[in-house]
């Protein structure tokens, strides 16, 4: 069975991630060990609260990986691994995305810098996407690469359905949506009991993601609800840069409540408040001043 769903760090804790742990009765897996910051959100760098958090998450990823038997990295962004720690993976079974296929030029750079670094370090490494793999009684299934998005500028991804003993979850990386047709049809024919969504890129509509994409996305999320076992779905990530992220997928919220499904985010699925730090810097820096914050400021990369 699925022991353990261990939300590490989401865009509603303040940071940008959708680090994951996942514990089965004979195996723990981590989904996407990084984590990072917007360079700027309003035209404003991150405050020294995002700081602090971006390091307490960061530390609390190094340790679930640590007890982790398994890594996942589903593509090449710096919010979903670190090349700066290539020890993370020492003696890993390192599942990855493929660095040479179906991966724009960015990705494809980032992917082969990455893997020289943890050349010879893990246990075993594999291209996942497409593929299905037994650990044990669990069982790993990968879909085929979809886009990053609405489309394949920002490259791809592969979306992780982990099944132990009749229980599944799934975790869909960057597909802010989903509002293409190959990002829902894994959900669909994978039927998870619980499914993480990086939900859409709703604090960019109308100029960088469209109505349409978010018409297609309420579609395709009512869709999950009513065509799988999802008992309960959380939405985060992009989603969570949105304060009025409730109000961009009302049918779904409505859809939900009919069928006995919740609808929630990381945070609350974790049982902790909701933190939007990225999306409420401008108060934060109007808030509080930069006194009794531990953490110091870094060079950031971009995502």
């Amino acid at each position: 069975m699925i022991k353990r769903i261990v939300p590490l760090g989401f865009d509603s804790f303040g940071v940008r991630s959708m680090a994951t742990f996942v514990e089965t009765d004979d195996t723990k897996i981590l989904i996407d060990p990084g984590v990072a910051l917007a360079p700027s959100r309003y035209g404003l760098e991150p405050h020294p609260m995002e700081w602090q958090r971006l390091d307490e998450t960061w530390a609390l990823i190094k340790q679930y990986a640590e007890d982790s038997e398994v890594l996942v990295v589903t593509h090449y962004h710096y919010d979903h691994h670190d090349p700066d720690y290539p020890e993370l993976y020492n003696r890993k079974t390192v599942f990855i995305k493929n660095p040479v296929q179906n991966i724009n030029r960015s990705q494809k750079e980032r992917a082969a810098f990455f893997l020289e670094l943890i050349k010879g370090l893990p246990k075993k490494l594999e291209i996942a996407d497409g593929g299905n793999f037994q650990l044990g009684r669990t069982i790993v299934n990968f879909s085929k690469a979809v886009c990053h998005g609405t489309n394949p500028r920002l490259g791809y991804v592969i979306e992780v359905s982990i099944k132990s003993n009749g229980e599944k979850f799934l975790h869909t990386s960057d597909v802010e949506g989903p509002s293409l047709a190959d990002q829902i049809k894994f959900i669909l024919e994978e039927k998870p009991n619980i499914l993480f969504v990086d939900g859409p890129m709703a604090y960019m509509l109308g100029y960088r993601y469209s109505f349409k994409s978010l018409e297609i996305t309420n579609k395709n999320l009512v869709k999950a609800i009513k065509e799988t076992d999802a008992h309960t779905i959380v939405l985060d990530h992009h989603f969570l840069r949105d304060l009025n992220y409730k109000t961009r997928i009302k049918p779904v919220y409505e859809e939900a409540e009919k069928r006995g499904v919740k609808v929630t985010t990381a945070a609350e699925f974790s049982g902790r408040k909701i933190e939007m730090l990225e999306a409420l810097r401008k108060e934060l820096y109007a808030k509080y001043d930069e006194k009794g914050f531990k953490a110091k400021r870094r060079p950031l990369k971009d995502e």
